[in-house]
């Protein structure tokens, strides 16, 4: 018996996407719940993956594709990168029918370049997917609201119910809708089970390439250690020695980019304010995992292990609250970035709106480091460029748990179970 759908903050961008193109596609990991949102809509459907079907719609997109496309709309076109010609078909049919929501296509891998011949631009819109925040999942209440902090300033008397343990135990689950509601043993088994696919099949199945799945293990080991890290290349290539003398940064830049285009790693991009003076910015990339059950498998992290070591939770925590905060961005039509000078002046998160409005964050799992976070979040807003860029809406710090309420100097305090978009 299939559960009953969570709705997810997603589903008005995909409403609103389809009021004015004529296709929608939604991207996003393999198991984030993409076919069970684009279901909610979609009054017909093809399932690429179906083995029952596979082969004859292959074959019938070879020959032709537009009878794939026949059907009520908005018609369905799941994981559509099986049979790529359909990218053209559908653009075509949509110049063809000129209206408005005519099919939700879902992928899980990104094709080669030369599949997408066109762009789409002016007719599939794109939209992305994560795993679900804790507001999606309803373990967070959704008492402050994101879109609140830019849009108001006032004082803050909320509370969260999160423990530790219960954060710990979430990291391990991740933001799987089938893990959601499960044992905690179970879902710790469905993560590690999608993490073997990931290392065995799905990595080499992207590009056609054949991955040492010895070497797939060691990279994502790597990244797991040094989650929420600019680490560069070369740090992978050390951790991964013992595992593979001869790999070279060649080869992990061919592996990284495979997991990218499944979508498995999502790495958090630097910002580059306009400054005060010449203090250089460091433009690396912080090194994040879609979902930090990824993680936490890769590691064998369970949450009991999470609470014996601190420093680990920590790391993860952080990848936790980037998941969220990009979903809840993402409905205010704004990016996340990570901010970092030379003088290790920093923010883990800045939320930039296209309008020009932001916010930065730093996060901290225990309340000890909430006085020196703040200090650092008011050092790094003297050094922004006020003429040249908006003052912030808002500076924050999220934490794992407690009360949130606002500071004597106008920083937000909250716990990730408050939040929402």
């Amino acid at each position: 018996m299939q559960k009953a759908y969570m709705p997810r903050i997603l589903d008005s961008v995909l409403q609103n996407n389809l009021a004015v193109t004529g296709a929608v596609l939604i991207e996003g990991p393999k198991w984030c719940g993409k076919t069970r949102t684009a279901k909610e809509l979609a009054q017909s459907a093809i399932y690429l993956q179906d083995p029952d079907y596979t082969e004859s719609y292959l074959l019938t997109a070879d020959t032709k594709p537009s009878l794939l496309l026949k059907g009520e709309t908005p018609r369905l076109l799941d994981e559509w990168q099986i049979a790529p010609v359909l990218w053209d078909a559908v653009r075509h049919a949509v110049d063809e029918r000129d209206d408005v929501g005519q099919f939700i296509l879902t992928g899980s891998a990104i094709p080669p370049e030369d599949v997408l011949r066109h762009s789409g631009t002016g007719r599939i819109a794109r939209i992305q997917m994560r795993p679900m925040s804790l507001f999606e999942s309803k373990e967070s209440n959704g008492s402050v609201s994101l879109y609140t902090l830019f849009n108001e300033q006032g004082d803050l008397e909320e509370v969260s119910n999160m423990t530790i343990e219960k954060l710990a135990v979430i990291i391990a689950r991740g933001g799987w809708p089938a893990s959601i509601g499960q044992k905690e043993e179970n879902a710790s088994t469905m993560v590690y089970n999608y993490v073997e696919s990931v290392i065995n099949t799905d990595i080499s199945k992207v590009d056609g390439i054949e991955k040492n799945p010895s070497n797939v293990r060691g990279l994502m080991r790597s990244l797991a250690r040094n989650t929420a890290s600019p680490i560069p290349m070369s740090t992978m290539r050390k951790d991964m020695a013992s595992d593979e003398d001869t790999i070279s940064e060649k080869t992990i830049s061919v592996y990284l980019n495979a997991l990218r285009r499944i979508w498995v790693v999502e790495d958090l991009p630097a910002w580059n304010p306009a400054m005060r003076s010449r203090a250089a910015i460091r433009t690396s990339p912080k090194r994040h995992f879609v979902d930090p059950s990824i993680a936490a498998a890769v590691l064998r992290a369970t949450p009991s292990r999470l609470i014996a070591d601190l420093n680990t939770f920590g790391l993860l925590f952080e990848s936790l609250c980037v998941r969220d905060v990009r979903v809840y961005a993402q409905t205010l039509d704004g990016e996340v970035f990570h901010y970092r000078d030379k003088n290790g002046v920093e923010a883990d998160m800045v939320v930039h709106l296209k309008d020009g409005r932001w916010g930065a964050i730093e996060v901290k799992l225990g309340t000890k480091a909430i006085d020196m976070a703040a200090k650092t979040l008011l050092l790094m807003c003297e050094r922004i460029n006020s003429e040249r860029m908006q003052a912030p809406s808002f500076l924050m710090i999220i934490t794992a748990t407690g009360y949130a309420y606002r500071r004597k100097d106008g920083i937000y305090v909250v716990p990730i179970g408050c939040l929402k978009n």
